[in-house]
């Protein structure tokens, strides 16, 4: 059975993570959580609702013990107009409120808290959605897919809060206050100016 080292330490960064997700959501209106901040729609809403899948799904579901709520994203068909619903679990429809998918998300973290707990890192596992060949593995595996996937999130999610109303990381301003950073994006600006060439986009 394949299976992958990982650290006593894999479980509380994955709770650090998790945080870090919430926290990109903390200060924001309804509008700002569901505004699509890149040409494919990434929001941070959708992200969340995302990841409640991933949690539910790895840490859940492969493990042999399932989420009890229903994602229908998931778990209902598409339906009739398949373009409508591209991308389902990455958006919030207008009858899925951000209370609703925060909840959700605490939740299906919580399930897979006390999974983890109770069986273990060596545990066995089954991805059934993986080729029949590799879906096999453990708990443990499955823990560090989950903890990558979700710090990867966080990154982006913290991009697109950036985007949003300019809040960064917590050292942006024991780096600098607003005219530093001014300043040195400009510097960067003038430094890529540099490489401009003709046919280069804005």
């Amino acid at each position: 059975m394949p299976s992958t080292p990982i650290s006593s330490d894999d479980h509380g960064y994955l709770r650090d993570s998790r945080r870090e997700v919430l926290a990109t959501l903390d200060g924001l209106d309804d509008y700002q959580v569901r505004r699509p901040m890149t040409p494919t729609g990434t929001n941070l809403l959708g992200v969340v609702k995302h990841l409640i899948g991933i949690e539910a799904g790895y840490l859940g579901l492969c493990a042999g013990r399932p989420f009890g709520e229903r994602l229908p994203w998931i778990d209902d068909p598409a339906g009739a107009d398949q373009e409508l619903w591209a991308n389902r679990d990455l958006w919030a429809t207008a009858a899925e409120s951000r209370d609703h998918l925060l909840g959700l998300y605490r939740r299906a973290c919580q399930h897979a808290d006390l999974v983890l707990d109770e069986l273990g890192p060596a545990a066995p596992a089954t991805v059934p959605w993986w080729p029949e060949e590799s879906r096999t593995t453990t708990l443990g595996a499955l823990l560090a897919r989950v903890l990558k996937d979700t710090a990867m999130h966080v990154g982006q999610l913290q991009v697109i809060r950036e985007l949003i109303d300019g809040r960064a990381g917590s050292d942006r301003d024991a780096i600098g206050n607003d005219d530093w950073w001014s300043d040195y994006t400009a510097m960067l600006e003038g430094i890529a100016a540099g490489f401009r060439t003709e046919d280069a986009g804005p």
